[in-house]
């Protein structure tokens, strides 16, 4: 088994990923639709994460600047979501990530998040990548669809040349055709060879990009089967899921995403089939 780097989130809210450390769940909406949603759906995952003793972050997004269509629904933005995760952060006393798509947004974000998400259509965006490494929190890399895993050394360097390596990889589905994506479980060894942490992301893995025409559909059922098969490859040091209390609501995602009743049992089953892959 290859040797992989601890990534730890730092300050008081801390947790850790890689190594021998429990298997990481990054768990939430895909994107802040309002505080009260927000906040209630944060305090389900945090007594969740507390009772089955899960090592958790919480994710919701404060702009979804990539949706199919200019009138989808992308969040409050910047400011105002920036504010709703950091009180999130500080009220539930959890490490809170987010996406940020442009450089400027790094720093910024920085004050209120413990880990920075760079997007898969991002993920080759230099700029991007050196203003999230510059702030020297954690960055979680999704490795886009159409690039090969092989590929994201570059993008490792690119985030290495700030100093910074405290780094994870995600997988997120390889694009198979138009409007479809192919979860290929060779990804994960492979990106597990740069030795960093390796996330997988088993709801944006059943999306089907535009396929609703104003937006994307997905197959949210299939989300868990794919989750046990990665984590069975012994590779994975950490599970995302993008989860709504009712997915057929949600504002974006709500197609592959877990509705939050199906969490708990799902975790059970991880957290068995990591300690098998894993010999512990």
């Amino acid at each position: 088994m290859i040797k992989t780097k601890v990534v730890s989130t730092g300050g008081e809210f801390a947790v850790k990923a890689g190594g021998k450390n429990p298997l990481l769940l990054m768990a939430g909406p895909c994107v802040i639709e309002s505080r009260e949603k927000c906040f209630k759906l944060a305090e389900k995952l945090k007594k969740f994460a507390e009772k089955n003793n899960v090592s958790y972050i919480f994710k919701a997004s404060f702009d979804k600047a990539n949706r199919s269509s200019v009138d989808a629904f992308r969040g409050p933005g910047i400011l105002d979501g920036l504010e709703i995760l950091g009180e999130i952060r500080n009220t539930f006393g959890m490490p809170v990530v987010t996406d940020i798509h442009e450089p400027w947004q790094a720093e910024l974000a920085a004050k209120y998040v413990d880990v920075l998400q760079i997007p898969a259509f991002l993920c080759r965006q230099t700029d991007l990548l050196i203003a999230a490494g510059e702030t020297g929190c954690v960055v979680n890399v999704k490795k886009m669809q159409c690039l090969a895993a092989e590929d994201m050394s570059q993008v490792i360097k690119k985030l290495e040349s700030t100093g910074n390596k405290r780094i994870m990889l995600t997988e997120r589905g390889e694009s198979f055709g138009y409007r479809n994506l192919v979860a290929d479980m060779r990804n994960l060894m492979i990106l597990k060879e740069f030795g960093y942490p390796v996330i997988f992301d088993a709801t944006h893995s059943v999306q089907r990009p535009g396929a609703l025409g104003t937006g994307s559909g997905g197959d949210g059922k299939w989300a868990p089967a794919l989750a046990r098969a990665a984590v069975a490859t012994g590779a994975c040091d950490g599970v995302f899921i993008e989860t709504y209390e009712n997915p057929a609501e949600a504002l974006s995602d709500g197609a592959n995403a877990l509705a939050f009743k199906a969490l708990p049992e799902l975790w059970s089953q991880l957290i068995a089939i990591d300690s098998i892959a894993k010999g512990r």
